[in-house]
């Protein structure tokens, strides 16, 4: 999914993100603001994650929206 459909569906995605992964605050979604690699490393980061398990995620999530 490229950067524009992210970011046109950024309100969907971060609901998501929240319900995947239920630590995540506001401000850490915010944070990626529609960046596909920020928003991995935002994860990555926050959560203690391997950057396969968010990517593998985030795909699951991308491909739903």
């Amino acid at each position: 999914m490229d950067r524009d459909l992210i970011e046109g569906k950024w309100t969907e995605i971060k609901g998501q993100l929240r319900e995947a992964y239920g630590d995540l605050t506001d401000d850490d979604v915010e944070e990626a603001k529609g960046d596909r690699e920020q928003m991995e490393g935002v994860l990555q980061q926050k959560l203690g994650k391997s950057k396969d398990d968010v990517r593998a995620t985030v795909d699951r999530i991308l491909n739903s929206v």
